[in-house]
């Protein structure tokens, strides 16, 4: 895995040394990125809790403006609950219908005038975490989403103090989908100034 050589990685996300979860073409940060992608299917197979751990742990050292950390994270597991979110967009969230697992991530607004951007940023390290430990998963934003803020917010019984950012299917793979390739990348859109 790309992390197994970063001593910064052993200590805060909980790798050992000892652990051999190698994942074939995951042996950098580039690949890690280059294979991730947003999976909607997943399998019946249930998510380990030391995954859902891992990922947890990497998304509470997520940068942060002023480190105000103002997001919170609810972790929802209940097949009933996850199939309900599946209809919190009229497109877009039909990947909770197989989801095993979704975080997710609300924010204090009253902390910081960064939380947008703080919450966007812990959101991108889940999805990288969940990839870096072989899982599927899929952003679904619901702030500002006609209905869908209400119905994640009541599901997860989250505070009418915090705003609700986005949901983040997981899940085992059950679709492929091919790597980016670099070199059909929209390099045109990277200015050097």
């Amino acid at each position: 895995m790309w992390l197994k050589n970063c001593n910064f990685a052993r200590l805060f996300c909980g790798i050992k040394d000892s652990e051999k979860r190698r994942k074939k073409n995951m042996e950098t940060f580039e690949q890690l990125c280059q294979q991730r992608r947003s999976i909607r299917k997943y399998t019946a197979q249930p998510i380990e809790k030391e995954k859902l751990d891992y990922i947890l742990r990497c998304a509470l050292m997520s940068p942060s403006g002023k480190r105000l950390n103002p997001w919170e994270f609810y972790v929802l597991t209940h097949e009933e609950t996850l199939r309900r979110l599946s209809g919190c967009r009229t497109y877009g969230s039909g990947m909770f219908d197989t989801a095993m697992a979704a975080i997710v991530v609300a924010l204090d607004a009253s902390l910081t005038d960064t939380w947008q951007s703080d919450g966007a940023i812990a959101a991108q390290d889940i999805l990288l975490a969940a990839a870096d430990r072989g899982l599927g998963a899929c952003w679904c934003q619901v702030y500002q989403r006609e209905g869908a803020e209400e119905l994640v917010r009541s599901l997860a019984n989250i505070p009418d103090n915090l705003n609700v950012l986005c949901v983040i299917s997981l899940g085992y793979k059950d679709e492929e989908r091919r790597p980016y390739d670099p070199d059909k990348l929209p390099y045109q859109k990277v200015h050097w100034c």
